[in-house]
């Protein structure tokens, strides 16, 4: 017996999962997760991005969060495609940056969604509010992965 395909679920209804899913959780300065999500989907969709990569910038942080499982990720509706993005940005416990960064490259559509993380990650204005200690650790964590993406400072990607 096949299984019937189902509808992908619509962006409004990523975003209602991705933000209940986060719901509680708050990022580094205190503030809701939930701003954080939506400023990535909105920077995927101001880079050119469509749906696919839209709904993945949604659920970009669900799974490696443990908000969501990759079991439920597996089973919901929503396309190969942006379950595989999801999939390529979710860091694993003890990945080295350069694993991690090589799925990223070779996952059609994630270099978006992740370039778009680390806008949003590395703003200076998210920044300020951190300790010292932890800005600068954040600052060459987010440079260091911006070089093994081949992305320039700024967020633009350098040439091939």
């Amino acid at each position: 017996m096949t299984e019937t395909p189902r509808t992908p679920l619509t962006p409004a209804e990523v975003e209602a999962v991705a933000r209940a899913a986060h719901a509680g959780q708050t990022d580094k300065a205190g503030r809701p997760y939930a701003e954080h999500l939506h400023a990535v989907a909105e920077g995927v969709r101001r880079r050119g991005g469509d749906e696919e990569q839209i709904a993945a910038a949604w659920l970009h942080d669900a799974v490696e969060d443990d908000r969501l499982s990759e079991q439920w990720l597996e089973g919901a509706a929503l396309t190969r495609r942006t379950k595989d993005i999801v999939l390529a940005v979710t860091r694993r416990p003890g990945e080295p940056p350069e694993a991690y960064a090589g799925r990223v490259l070779a996952t059609p559509g994630a270099l978006l969604v992740k370039e778009a993380d680390l806008a949003h990650n590395a703003d200076p204005v998210r920044l300020a509010v951190l300790d010292e200690a932890t800005r600068t650790r954040l600052t060459e964590k987010y440079a260091r992965m911006r070089a093994l993406l081949g992305l320039v400072p700024g967020g633009r990607r350098g040439a091939p």
